[in-house]
């Protein structure tokens, strides 16, 4: 069924994704703000929506296998597509490039640093604390009442 011939209450029943899906079918590959635009005219929103859930609508686009990113930025259905038309994501791999830097620069470690490790002893590390505890000493609640 046409999207024009369509009642609004019919479209208001339907999801965002459903109404793309209907209108890529029928118009073909349209950018991200073209689709929102036509969606909020079949709906009769208001423009300020517009505004306010395009970023939404652009990550459930992303999010959702049946809508595919071609490499002219535009929105299709992934069914009309055959895999080598798909759009690498964009600083996918220089993104996992960075992070694996970063944990080489982590792991890293200073000579410096080393070498001080090098030169503490155990002794130096451990204090048992013995000499401030030799005063004490233990007193059960019999004693406690018997000395107030």
């Amino acid at each position: 069924m046409k999207l024009n011939k369509m009642k609004k209450e019919e479209l208001e029943l339907l999801s965002y994704q459903d109404i793309t899906a209907m209108i890529l079918e029928e118009k073909g590959p349209m950018k991200t703000l073209d689709l929102f635009n036509k969606i909020v005219k079949l709906l009769d929103l208001p423009e300020s929506t517009i505004e306010k859930k395009i970023g939404d609508y652009y990550t459930t686009l992303s999010t959702d296998k049946n809508f595919l990113l071609l490499e002219n930025g535009k929105w299709d259905l992934r069914s009309k597509h055959t895999s080598d038309k798909v759009l690498k994501a964009p600083d996918a791999d220089e993104e996992e490039e960075e992070e694996e830097e970063e944990v080489e620069e982590k792991v890293e470690i200073d000579e410096d640093e080393e070498d001080y490790d090098n030169q503490i002893s155990d002794e130096d590390d451990f204090d048992d604390g013995d000499d401030d505890l030799k005063d004490l000493v233990v007193l059960d609640e019999e004693e406690l009442e018997l000395e107030q």
